[in-house]
């Protein structure tokens, strides 16, 4: 897989699928699977059993991965950028490349 150009912590809007136009945080990044978990979107239920450790069973809510081609980064105007790498002062940095402004700290 390619460098990971979405990562943990970024804003992202989802560009295609049931959440097209959603958009969250990235909860968790998975670059070896190519997927994403994003907060609030792609919820999936799960029917759980009850057992001791939780007795009442019943529905539960989850965030399910998906793939990272199917979100982009946000810009501050809140509308999706791809993102490219360029090399600041000897250090490799992510650039939104609709804004030209650097994503990492």
């Amino acid at each position: 897989m390619a460098t990971a150009r979405i990562k943990k912590g970024d804003q992202v809007i989802v560009l295609s699928g049931k959440d097209k136009g959603k958009t969250g945080t990235v909860t968790q990044s998975m670059p070896k699977d190519g997927k994403v978990i994003v907060g609030g979107v792609n919820v999936a239920t799960r029917h759980r059993k009850p057992t001791q450790a939780e007795p009442q069973g019943g529905l539960v809510k989850i965030e399910a991965p998906m793939h990272v081609s199917k979100v982009a980064h946000v810009t501050a105007d809140g509308k999706p950028t791809r993102v490219r790498f360029e090399t600041q002062d000897g250090q490799k940095v992510r650039v939104a490349v609709k804004t030209g402004e650097k994503i990492d700290g």
